[in-house]
């Protein structure tokens, strides 16, 4: 009989579920891939937190691409901090990669979140990353000019991870995006072998908002309606994604509960999760059973969509349009934080390296 580390590494030796670590940092990926995970990711949330973890790891690397870049603006020095960081994450996946031939054992790293609205930014950013090692992903937002971006990518042969989405409509937009990618470079008889597309809904996000909303309106649903918001559109798009047999494969971000785990048990998707909610699964005694076939209450969805317009746009596939994905709150809010983590990485290389403060008199 086979022995089991943890819940997450059953899961992963015996379903279709593979598990990613939702942080770059070496300790916490360690601990992942010790316990089954074949993936990783990173954006600048993920790195700010991994720098002051482990930042004696690199405070002198640090202080040497300064040293060598005399005229590197914080923007250039931070930029090259938050590559060098996720290459160094990518680089401890490398055996999961070799071992299976490129198709796990993969770092997602995300192009700068300001550039939301400049599809030409998004892919040349892209086109850089995809060059900087052999498994990283390029994680690209799920904005207008986004989509455009990933279709392009997609074009040129570089394995997309599209993340800040939350609804059906933008999974749908983004697999389509793939697609047309893909379609294009078959015409002209180039390998798709290599490519894994991915697609990111951010379950949790997703319940964020909907709490959000029935707080600002005063709407009273059942208790126990909003922490299926996220599954009940994940759900959904799952089952669209094997009926119409688009090749992004789906991934599970953003944890609140341990639905946003359990209930996607068996899936042929990815669940990217928090090292603290790692421990505290690995943990749990949650049953690692097929619940990803397993229809959310219809109760649930009905009160959910009676009550909250806001669901409905995320659960529609037609709720909202592609010029609309920007304005969708949980994009807004999702990319404020992004772009804050951002600020917060040149503010750390500017504040302790490059201007640091004077001692005090």
């Amino acid at each position: 009989m086979m022995s089991f580390k943890s819940p997450l590494h059953q899961m992963s030796q015996t379903t279709p579920t593979d598990f990613w670590n939702d942080s770059c940092a070496v300790e916490d990926l360690t601990y992942a891939i010790d316990h089954g995970a074949v993936g990783a990711t990173s954006n600048p949330t993920i790195v700010v937190a991994a720098l002051r973890k482990e930042l004696p790891l690199w405070e002198a690397r640090i202080r040497q691409i300064i040293a060598e870049n005399p005229t590197w603006s914080e923007v250039e020095v931070g930029w090259q901090v938050f590559e060098e960081v996720a290459v160094h994450g990518s680089k401890l996946l490398l055996p999961v990669f070799e071992r299976t031939n490129g198709s796990k054992g993969r770092l997602s790293i995300q192009t700068n979140p300001a550039n939301y609205r400049n599809a030409e930014a998004i892919l040349t950013q892209a086109r850089r990353f995809h060059a900087l090692a052999p498994n990283l992903h390029v994680k690209i937002p799920a904005t207008a000019a986004g989509i455009a971006a990933i279709e392009a990518a997609t074009y040129e042969g570089i394995s997309i991870t599209a993340t800040v989405s939350f609804t059906v409509a933008q999974a749908v937009a983004i697999a389509e995006a793939v697609e047309r990618g893909l379609a294009r470079r078959a015409a002209e008889g180039l390998d798709n072998t290599n490519l894994h597309p991915i697609c990111v809904i951010m379950v949790g996000r997703v319940d964020d908002w909907m709490q959000a909303v029935a707080t600002r309106d005063n709407l009273t649903l059942h208790p126990s309606s909003i922490p299926w918001a996220g599954v009940a559109v994940m759900k959904k798009v799952y089952e669209i994604f094997q009926t119409r047999g688009y090749r992004s494969r789906l991934l599970v971000a953003a944890y609140r509960h341990h639905l946003h785990w359990s209930e996607f048990i068996g899936g042929d998707l990815i669940v990217s999760i928090p090292p603290d909610w790692q421990k505290r699964f690995n943990a749990s005694d949650v049953a690692v059973v097929q619940r990803m076939d397993t229809p959310v209450d219809p109760a649930v969805i009905d009160d959910l969509y009676q009550h909250l317009a806001e669901f409905r746009k995320a659960y529609d596939e037609d709720g909202l349009s592609v010029a609309e994905f920007d304005r969708y709150s949980a994009t807004v809010r999702t990319m404020r934080t992004f772009i804050a983590s951002y600020h917060e990485l040149l503010a750390l290389i500017r504040e302790s390296y490059m201007l640091p403060n004077p001692d005090v008199r």
